[in-house]
């Protein structure tokens, strides 16, 4: 994770585009494959908690508007390259992300990470 930003109404340009029903919180992501085959990252899987444990899922509509620049998820990653991209939480104006878990796949147990 390099940065988190937060208070954000919407994503992608003038023309294309995505507003938020309350916030979109931008994390910005940095991952390397570190293993011997191709994967395939999806952001869907991927999950952010307020203090209270309340658990927010990825917009993955507003992310594609937000990573217009670098398609990330859903494409192959392969050994040894790193790519960036942001997940898109839209979580409600006065909530503050404390956390996240990142996976990286649909049925790992994922690792959680504190937000500052």
């Amino acid at each position: 994770m390099t940065g988190v930003k937060c208070g954000v109404a919407k994503v992608g340009n003038q023309y294309l585009n995505e507003k938020a029903q309350g916030q979109f919180c931008l994390v910005s992501i940095q991952i390397k494959n570190i293993g011997k085959e191709a994967q395939t990252m999806s952001d869907s899987v991927q999950k952010a908690y307020d203090a209270k444990g309340t658990e927010f899922s990825v917009d993955s509509g507003a992310a594609i508007h937000a990573n217009e620049d670098q398609q990330v998820f859903f494409e192959e990653i392969n050994p040894g390259n790193t790519v960036k991209g942001k997940l898109v939480f839209d979580i409600p104006k006065d909530t503050k992300l404390t956390s996240l878990e990142l996976h990286d796949s649909l049925f790992s147990g994922g690792v959680k990470v504190a937000l500052k």
